[in-house]
């Protein structure tokens, strides 16, 4: 009843939505970087939203189903085989005991998310089994610990009457160009008018300086006449501007506290596209309306939770 890891690739990490209530003692939420796709993924299999899956970065992937279950792939564009037989993405399907799973390197996006029926049996730690390698927290060994080569991961033996599949309208485009939604927080008007115009008028390039904690950008740099702002709290999806002036976009495994000033926030819907962007992408932003992002997120989270 398990799922045998043969290669783990460059990092895949078991994740949840996230462990909430800590960030005050300087515990980060973590989570799945792509939530859009996590949330399908479980949705496929009609999983409770925070069952636990594994987060492919990168990959390669290829692992042994020991018990006969549904399982679910959505995310990156990669080329999945069972069994030597290529499967499609955004999809469920169907393992019998002895299968073998093998995920490439994407050709498009970058994180892949795979989901079994009745998610993988993973204790937690905090309320919550997601990984955070900086934390240390999570993961099979509730140390933080990235899954490696030769890991089990136990599920119990469940196979759907049915497979499914994610319609187009939902599936994304992974373009080498993303428009980015930004909400303007308490720090915006003090930026200069130049700077702001600067910000929204030029398009940045994504650095190879990247991971689960922030994503650095490049471009002509943000003027801010301050830099020592008291340390506060970090939302998801701030937009940190240095001393350099070049932004830093913070996602999941974020730090809890920082001082930097910070010219705006990126929306939800559009952190997804992000965790999903590699080096070299080109990012434009604009403002985003607080109420449409509002609407948005409060759609998906009725569709994806009351199930």
């Amino acid at each position: 009843m398990t799922l045998r890891i043969t290669q783990a690739g460059t990092l895949s990490l078991l994740q949840d939505l996230g462990r909430f209530g800590y960030q005050h003692v300087g515990v980060t939420p973590g989570g799945p970087m792509d939530t859009h796709a996590f949330y399908w993924a479980n949705r496929l299999l009609d999983n409770a939203c925070n069952a636990t899956q594994i987060e492919i970065t990168m990959g390669p992937f290829h692992a042994i189903f020991e018990k006969d279950t549904t399982f679910s792939l959505c995310g990156a564009d990669v080329v999945a085989l069972l069994n030597n037989k290529e499967i499609s993405n955004w999809q469920s399907w169907v393992a019998k005991s002895g299968d073998v799973l093998t995920l490439s390197y994407p050709r498009n996006g970058l994180r892949t998310y795979l989901a079994v029926a009745g998610g993988f049996d993973i204790p937690k730690t905090l309320g919550s089994t997601s990984t955070v390698l900086r934390d240390q927290f999570g993961g099979i060994t509730q140390k933080g610990q990235k899954l490696c080569d030769g890991d089990i991961l136990p599920y119990q033996p469940n196979v759907l009457p049915y497979c499914r599949r994610v319609t187009k309208d939902f599936i994304p485009d992974f373009e080498s160009t993303i428009k980015i939604g930004v909400l303007p927080t308490c720090q915006f008007d003090q930026f200069s008018e130049e700077a702001k115009n600067d910000f929204f008028n030029q398009i940045y390039t994504l650095t190879p300086l990247m991971d689960r904690m922030g994503y650095r950008l490049e471009g002509k740099p943000i003027h801010f006449y301050q830099q020592d702002f008291i340390s506060e709290g970090i939302a998801l999806g701030a937009i940190q501007i240095p001393a350099n002036g070049q932004p830093i976009i913070l996602m999941r495994d974020r730090q809890t506290v920082g001082g930097y000033p910070k010219i705006g926030c990126v929306c939800n819907r559009d952190l997804n596209l992000l965790a999903q962007a590699t080096p070299g992408t080109k990012i434009k932003f604009f403002i985003q309306d607080l109420f449409e992002a509002e609407a948005e997120l409060q759609q998906e989270q009725q569709y994806f939770f009351n199930v």
